[in-house]
């Protein structure tokens, strides 16, 4: 497996754009806002969603889109959430038309996804004037502008691809992703819009699909609130030749170890471009008894306010870390707990078998102060672990959500 380039027009048969149509008004006209991926054949197709009660009407829309298994391409829009207004179902139809009206298709052949303020109504008309040169720009280099055009508060932006063997065949994955703010487990204010000239039945693709993007994009939090809006989505049209996947042979796992790869990259790059974040936090706990207790150990430990507070000032509380795990609910022992503190400049350990150790405090500030910092947990009591990723919260965090609808 290797990286190159290309996102999601790297695979066989993609191609994608994005442009400004002035969906938010007195939104920078240097500003993409709308976006399309078509391939040049049908693919088997899966997506995933927020796990909010409160869904936005995109979602439904594809949700019935996607009923058979297969799409041809992908249309979203920045700027507007189309979520908690009048009409906004028939508007999300209304982008699947527009859609399908560019590009030859019919408009249950689209995934369809909207992401920015909520309860607020949808600029249709901008979006429909806006798709016919939306869709005259589709080329195999438009990967960049739509990726662009999906971010909101992102800095940016989140794409990559990977090549991998198949048998005799080379296979290509790619994606693109926005996410910054409203991020919490099970996905938050995130697109991720995957493509893949794989040959796969839909059945065995939406199988891969939720068993990888639980252990990497829903491992992501940055401030503990799942949005209405979470979709990601992968396209497969089968055009790299290979011998077609349709049960769990040496091929599914190949690829699925190359969706694992794409899903964590992007997972870390959201992470990292948490609204207001100034570094990348990383926490794996270890030595557990089961995955899943791992894991809701890890989720509480980067989603705590107070830890991520602590990691803004460098400031090696390990007490709140401690703290963190104790509410998770998760099964662990406290008096086995040893923590440690990780990054590019060094190591440190700071609590062992659930007490204090005697540490350097101006090696952990330095240690604390790199672009990532890693909290190393180990439970002693077992075999499984799990990682997860989040952010320091800063100040800008709450300048930019304290006026983000005005």
């Amino acid at each position: 497996m290797r990286q190159i380039s290309g996102g999601v027009c790297a695979a066989k048969g993609f191609t994608a754009a994005g442009i400004h149509a002035g969906v938010k008004a007195g939104s920078s006209p240097e500003k993409n806002d709308l976006a399309l991926i078509l391939s040049e054949t049908e693919c088997s197709a899966a997506a995933m969603y927020t796990t909010n009660r409160v869904k936005c009407a995109p979602i439904y829309v594809t949700m019935a889109h996607l009923e058979d298994g297969a799409a041809w391409g992908v249309v979203a829009n920045s700027g507007n959430a189309n979520a908690c207004t009048h009409l906004s179902h028939e508007k999300a139809d209304e982008m699947c038309a527009a859609a399908a009206a560019a590009t030859g298709r019919a408009p249950r052949d689209f995934v369809v996804a909207s992401t920015g303020v909520i309860g607020q109504e949808l600029n249709i008309d901008a979006i429909t004037t806006a798709m016919p040169a939306l869709a005259s720009k589709l080329s195999r280099d438009g990967s960049t502008d739509a990726a662009n055009a999906i971010m909101t508060t992102d800095t940016k932006r989140k794409e990559i691809a990977v090549e991998v063997e198949l048998g005799d065949k080379i296979v290509t994955l790619g994606g693109i992703a926005k996410g910054s703010g409203m991020i919490h487990p099970n996905m938050g204010t995130l697109l991720c819009f995957l493509t893949s000239d794989c040959a796969i039945t839909p059945e065995m693709l939406s199988t891969m699909l939720h068993e990888v993007l639980p252990r990497t994009i829903n491992r992501v939090t940055i401030d503990g609130d799942t949005s209405t809006n979470d979709t990601c989505a992968i396209l497969c049209n089968g055009l790299a030749g290979n011998d077609l996947i349709e049960w769990k042979d040496n091929n599914y796992t190949a690829f699925k170890a190359a969706l694992t790869e794409v899903l964590t990259y992007l997972a870390r790059a959201i992470a990292a471009d948490g609204e207001g974040a100034s570094r990348l936090l990383t926490c794996t706990v270890h030595g557990s008894r089961s995955e899943d207790a791992a894991e809701r150990l890890s989720k509480a430990v980067t989603g705590s306010s107070l830890v991520k507070a602590a990691m803004f000032g460098a400031d090696a509380n390990w007490g709140r870390v401690l703290c963190a795990m104790g509410y998770s609910k998760a099964p662990f022992r406290p008096e086995r707990v040893d923590v440690k503190f990780c990054s590019c400049a060094g190591e440190i350990l700071v609590c062992k078998g659930g007490v204090e150790v005697v540490f350097d405090e101006d090696k952990a500030k330095e240690i604390l102060s790199q672009e990532e910092v890693v909290i190393d947990i180990d439970l002693n009591e077992g075999e499984n672990y799990a990682t997860c990723w989040g952010c320091d919260l800063t100040y800008d965090y709450v300048k930019i959500n304290g006026d983000y609808r005005t």
